[in-house]
């Protein structure tokens, strides 16, 4: 039992969550700076961002397992299908508990944030709330899986980045605001360029795979270009922000998470084993995850 437990919260990659609810910490410290912050809206955004993610997580497991993708070509870590710990049909139903599970979540989001009030908006996060769970599916499941033809980037970019700073803003906010688009930009970058590092690492065997992604599609050499394109304008954006909105010193405390970017770039540009780009997706992600709680607390003071 103990034992089937643990290989479901592997399959739910739990080192990938700190990344899903950076944006909704960055929204939070706006939101509180501005006057409209709410610890309900906000524990309830976290734990629906969560089931999001794992949702995905579960459902990127599912659709490359039965399409054969994650085989032994595949260097990143074995997968729940690949291995044979659990069957497909298992992993079906569990994705089914967890739509429930989301759906849930959603809807209590969207009511606490909005009620009966604000019948606009509460239509307009009830269509975003399907088209996160369409999304997390879409991305390796089904015939034309957005995640085989190159478009995980923007999908990620839009939900890790727009959706999740400046979707949540308006949570707080009940509107939208200036102050949270070159946030929500910034994470939405980092977030991408998470997923294009993965794809990097899995370039050659995605293409045997048929998974065309943007690593395959571009190619070694221009992926790098596209990577480093990625994040130095992460750190334009980001430095552009705490210029625009600076208050005092401590607004800029979140530079320090350049350090590590400027250092993952460095290793990225000078790497010939894709093996050795797999400890750097937790780096860049954690990275990420900094920057978003520094620019967010930075700001409050």
């Amino acid at each position: 039992m103990i034992n089937k437990i643990s290989i479901w919260i592997s399959t739910m990659r739990l080192r990938t969550l700190p990344l899903s609810i950076s944006g909704i910490i960055l929204a939070s410290c706006l939101a509180h700076y501005n006057g409209v912050f709410n610890l309900g809206i906000c524990v309830l955004a976290i734990l629906t961002t969560l089931s999001f993610q794992i949702l995905s997580n579960l459902a990127n497991d599912y659709g490359d397992g039965i399409k054969g993708t994650d085989n032994n070509d595949r260097i990143g870590p074995e997968r729940a299908i690949q291995s044979g710990k659990i069957l497909p049909e298992d992993l079906f139903n569990g994705i089914k508990i967890n739509i429930l599970i989301s759906i849930v979540l959603a809807c209590t989001l969207v009511f606490k944030a909005f009620g009966v009030k604000y019948f606009f908006l509460t239509l307009i996060f009830s269509l975003l709330g399907i088209a996160s769970i369409i999304a997390a599916m879409r991305y390796t499941v089904g015939k034309n899986a957005y995640g085989y033809r190159g478009l995980g980037d923007v999908f990620v970019f839009v939900f890790f980045g727009l959706v999740s700073v400046i979707g949540c803003y308006v949570l707080f906010a009940k509107k939208i605001d200036h102050v949270a688009f070159l946030p929500a930009c910034t994470i939405g970058l980092l977030s991408a360029a998470v997923l294009n590092l993965n794809n990097m690492r899995d370039r050659i065997s995605d293409k045997k795979s048929n998974k065309i992604t943007l690593a395959v599609k571009l190619g070694e050499k221009n992926i790098k270009v596209y990577h480093n394109t990625l994040i130095i304008l992460a750190i334009v954006l980001s430095g552009l922000f705490g210029i625009l909105y600076y208050t005092s010193p401590y607004n800029l405390i979140y530079i320090i998470a350049y350090i590590p970017l400027l250092i993952h770039l460095k290793m990225v540009n000078n790497n010939k084993d894709p093996k050795l780009l797999d400890p750097e997706l937790k780096k860049l992600a954690l990275t990420t995850v900094l920057l978003a709680v520094l620019m967010g607390v930075g700001h409050l003071f």
